[in-house]
């Protein structure tokens, strides 16, 4: 029997994660929750509030919506946060009693909270990496705790590269396979800019696969083309436009060479959709061969057609509504399944969701493990 994996969980994080595991020296950095006189948790840093904390539960997203214009209308909070939060939210061992209640072996978990804060903080760098740090410190706990069923996924920036260097090595040594990073441009430089170059080097040789994950992360669009008020919680054009920043990521990383430099490179795209990605490899052959032509040379020489490098080193989350057995047929065995348990948008029944698609672990093992376990590499998880 093949062994399932959930490869998008979220792990909420604890009010004193970030003081608990920071530096001391940036204790002043450290990110928080707090309520405030409403009862509202919210996530702080420094004297700014930057999001609230809201305890989800799969399909339930109105209820979430409903907390927040009882917050404009200036109403109290309609349940207590700590009273709210189960405990297989945030403690590992519990979150390994929910998979046997879920039928899943284990379950890639992505932060919660730290998917607000990263474009949030950009203007400190300092505040940027401390809190990372402090997050990718407790993912080693994390896969102590978890007894080989649970994988935290660590928050990287590629900004500064002595630290992601120093962070790459103590995750090796922490059993830590994943690590999240924007699918955005750095300072200004691609991903495929020279200056990374020996820093795609290091998450191979430190065993880290680098993650694309929906979050607020620099955007790729101009900031005028988002027009809610400043409480939304996610834009519309952003939701829109889900799969644009992985696209354009992984666009810039095959067509500038970096993939064909750097072949045992893997890239997990998660919880960004997967039905762009057949239009996108034709795309892709088709737009590097004309212009190839049109001016007269490539980009980067390449050994491979593109699409070639993204069936090689590339994995794709796909929710069981985007019919993966459709996509395989046109593509490759590419995606892995995907719950995003416990947020609204996700699923509690993640197996019986798929089956009643007609997709199981008997009927597409790469669906359900084998992409999965590519990403976290040789050993993480037995078939």
């Amino acid at each position: 029997m093949t062994a399932v994996i959930d490869c998008d969980q979220h792990l909420y994080e604890s009010r004193s994660v970030w003081a608990d595991h920071i530096d001391p020296a940036d204790r002043d950095e450290a990110l928080r929750i707090e309520d405030d006189d409403l009862g509202y948790a919210w996530v702080r840093w420094r004297d700014q509030p930057l999001e609230i904390a809201d305890v989800q539960h799969p399909g339930e997203t109105a209820v979430l919506g409903d907390q927040r214009r009882r917050r404009r209308e200036g109403a109290p909070a309609s349940y207590d946060y700590d009273e709210a939060l189960p405990a297989d939210y945030w403690e590992p061992a519990a979150r390994v009693g929910r998979l046997d209640r879920l039928g899943l072996d284990a379950a890639v978990l992505f932060p919660n909270f730290g998917l607000l804060w990263e474009r949030r903080l950009s203007g400190s760098l300092r505040a940027l990496t401390a809190n990372m740090t402090a997050w990718n410190r407790w993912c080693g706990t994390v896969v102590r705790d978890g007894h080989g069923r649970l994988h935290p996924v660590a928050h990287l920036t590629l900004r500064d590269r002595d630290w992601l260097e120093a962070e790459l090595a103590r995750l090796e040594h922490d059993g830590v396979r994943l690590g999240m990073i924007a699918p955005a441009t750095v300072d200004g430089r691609p991903l495929s800019h020279p200056d990374h170059e020996r820093l795609w080097s290091a998450f191979v040789e430190h065993g880290v696969t680098p993650v694309f994950h929906v979050a607020d992360q620099p955007r790729v669009f101009e900031d005028a083309w988002y027009t809610e008020p400043d409480d939304a919680f996610v834009p519309t054009v952003e939701s829109v436009f889900l799969w644009t920043p992985p696209a354009l990521a992984i666009t810039d990383l095959i067509v500038n060479g970096t993939l064909d430099r750097h072949p045992e490179l893997r890239v997990g795209i998660i919880e960004l959709s997967a039905i762009w990605v057949p239009m996108y490899l034709l795309m892709l052959d088709g737009a590097v061969e004309f212009t190839a032509r049109l001016n007269g040379q490539p980009l980067a020489p390449l050994s491979m057609r593109p699409s070639d490098y993204f069936r090689r080193q590339v994995r794709v989350a796909a929710f069981s509504y985007e019919r993966p057995a459709r996509l395989r047929k046109q593509t490759d065995s590419l995606y892995m399944c995907c719950s995003d348990f416990p947020h609204s948008e996700g699923t509690a029944t993640p197996i019986a969701d798929y089956e009643a698609v007609g997709e199981g672990p008997a009927e597409d093992p790469a669906l359900f493990h084998d992409n999965a376990a590519f990403l976290l590499g040789d050993g993480a998880v037995s078939r």
